[in-house]
């Protein structure tokens, strides 16, 4: 009995979902979708770079914090006044970083012999500042002027377009000629014609490596300004764009 009355709830319910597909309206078929096709160009801009950045700095060391601390702060005083005096406007100077830290024991064990744990035997304390240098004739003289006024860390130099604005635009016109250059050719050689642009867009923009000069703990003043060649730079876009094809 139960059997029966489930087999004819069942097959109402079949009944019911078939009679609910019919009284839907029919689905309209989507229209095949364009072919399309995906380049990708590159445009570059050489030019020669207008600007340098240098981060420089002191380290000092003393047995306590306070006499490294106020070491530190006289040697910094005179490379800042150093920058300012070469033409570096204050703007143009900017703490790059300050630690102070502890300097411990270096001692070894010998062999057989029990391990001490570390002391501390003096006070570490590091100051610099990232500069930024808008006459890259300066940037020898300048160098040299601060080792002689107590920096003696230079972490790197870099070279850059202050106003690179223009330069990229001109990148990314050559670098939509790229593409456009590589699309008609490709659809040429297959006997098809480019449509409308779907989609454009800028994939990256890089710049080279830039040259970098390291100097660690400098110990003298330099003889002569240091030798900075500041070379030329390559801007770089990327664009991707997409089209239909047609036949």
């Amino acid at each position: 009995m139960h059997l029966t009355l489930m087999l004819r709830a069942g097959f109402l319910a079949l009944l019911v979902s078939l009679i609910a597909m019919l009284a839907l309206p029919a689905r309209a078929q989507t229209p095949g979708e364009p072919a399309l096709i995906s380049i990708s160009g590159t445009g570059s801009v050489n030019a020669v770079p207008d600007i340098a950045h240098v981060t420089s700095g002191v380290v000092s060391e003393a047995k306590t914090a306070r006499d490294a601390l106020g070491a530190n702060n006289a040697d910094m005083a005179r490379v800042i006044e150093t920058l300012k005096a070469a033409g570096i406007e204050a703007r143009d100077i900017a703490t790059a970083g300050f630690n102070i830290s502890p300097v411990y024991s270096s001692y070894r064990p010998k062999p057989g012999e029990e391990a001490r744990p570390p002391r501390v035997v003096g006070y570490r304390v590091s100051n610099a500042v990232n500069v930024r240098i808008r006459d890259l004739d300066k940037v020898g003289p300048v160098l040299d002027q601060l080792v002689s006024d107590g920096a003696n860390t230079v972490d790197g130099i870099r070279f850059a377009i202050d106003d690179d604005a223009a330069l990229l635009d001109e990148a990314r016109k050559a670098a939509v000629a790229d593409a456009m250059r590589k699309a008609k050719i490709l659809t040429e050689a297959a006997g098809v014609r480019l449509g409308r642009i779907v989609s454009i867009g800028e994939n990256q923009f890089s710049r080279p490596p830039q040259p970098m000069l390291r100097m660690a703990r400098a110990e003298a003043a330099m003889d002569a300004a240091v030798p900075v060649e500041a070379g030329e730079q390559t801007l770089r876009v990327e664009v991707s764009i997409t089209w239909e094809i047609r036949q």
